[in-house]
């Protein structure tokens, strides 16, 4: 590498003020507390379901090739090398970049973990006869290869970057750009399968949208910080950024869209209807056999259906003005 080039670098870095640093440091945390709510989204509901596996495929291999760029880039290995001759505040101010992209790498790599611990499986015990699947829902062997295919991928992007800079350096540069399209075009398509599996189920599912909501300007902003940081030349590692968050915005735009409740259905929400009967607290007004309980076997047949047809009378008999018309009064097919 050339050492006019990394003396430039280690003059920028000095350069660095205390704003860069602690926005930095910010979307550092706002990564981690992103995926964070995810990860608790997973978790809670205990199952994946509403994440489309191509779309943790497409994320995790993305971000194993930002991953990559980012370590190789000419920028970043001057930064390193920089270490040696700056202070430890100015060091680790010029490493907080590769620090970002390698926390996002390390949470999405949870997500794909999370993503199979909680996958809906078959029940053993049902006969392929008892058990009906959704023909549109993925299989466990679907949500296998996923996790393989990113597990290749991750060796691969690890074994060819590093037998780069141990046998031929110079092409590293070249190698980190092609790591960088290779992200772009992945993120460029990554949000579109998840998308259609929002709108094909149409609500989130397990798909966090307060993450999307934190990421969606954070990613804006990272982008910026990144550009900042790198430059032009960095356009590689920055740009994916500013299309992911992009098509985040439309998957947002969607999920809320699904889980915001319509005009419509507010205003029925908010109509007046009777209180709903609660056996605990309204007692039964049963005096003598009622309309329902007198002749039970013409309106229920099960016990559910006795059930329903007493508490229907009981509720009918609490909510009568007028006592003689109420069951069991005057008029009533029971007698007193």
């Amino acid at each position: 590498m050339d050492s006019v080039f990394i003396a430039d670098r280690c003059d920028s870095l000095r350069e660095g003020g205390f704003t860069n640093f602690f926005i930095s440091i910010l979307i550092v945390i706002g990564i981690m507390l992103s995926y964070v709510t995810q990860h608790y989204r997973i978790i809670s509901r205990g199952s994946s379901e509403g994440i489309s596996p191509y779309f943790v495929l497409l994320g995790v291999t993305s971000a194993n090739a930002q991953f990559g760029n980012i370590l190789t880039l000419p920028q970043s290995r001057a930064d390193v090398a920089c270490c040696k001759e700056v202070s430890p505040f100015e060091c680790t101010a010029g490493l907080l970049g590769i620090a970002q992209i390698g926390t996002q790498w390390v949470c999405f790599a949870i997500i794909l973990v999370l993503f199979l611990v909680f996958f809906r499986r078959e029940d053993p015990d049902l006969s392929d006869d008892e058990f009906e699947r959704d023909p549109d829902q993925p299989t466990w062997r679907t949500a296998i290869t996923v996790a393989a295919l990113c597990l290749v991928h991750g060796l691969f992007v690890v074994i060819i970057s590093a037998a780069f800079a141990l046998g031929a350096p110079s092409y590293l540069g070249a190698w980190a750009n092609f790591l960088g399209i290779m992200a772009a075009a992945l993120a460029a398509i990554q949000y579109i399968p998840q998308i259609w599996t929002t709108y094909h189920l149409k609500h989130a599912g397990s798909l966090s949208i307060l993450m999307m909501c934190i990421q969606t300007p954070g990613g804006l902003l990272f982008a910026g910080s990144l550009a900042a940081r790198l430059g032009w030349a960095g356009w590689s590692s920055w740009g994916v950024y500013v299309l992911t968050a992009l098509m985040q915005g439309i998957l947002l735009s969607m999920a809320i869209s699904y889980e915001w409740p319509s005009q419509e259905e507010r205003e029925q929400s908010t109509l007046p209807q009777r209180p709903p009967y609660n056996r605990r607290t309204t007692p039964r007004v049963l005096p003598s056999p009622g309309p329902y309980s007198a002749h039970l076997q013409a309106y229920a047949d099960t016990q559910e259906e006795i059930e329903r047809a007493l508490d229907r009378e009981s509720v009918q008999g609490v909510g009568e003005n007028q006592p003689l018309l109420a069951p069991g009064g005057i008029g009533s097919s029971g007698v007193r």
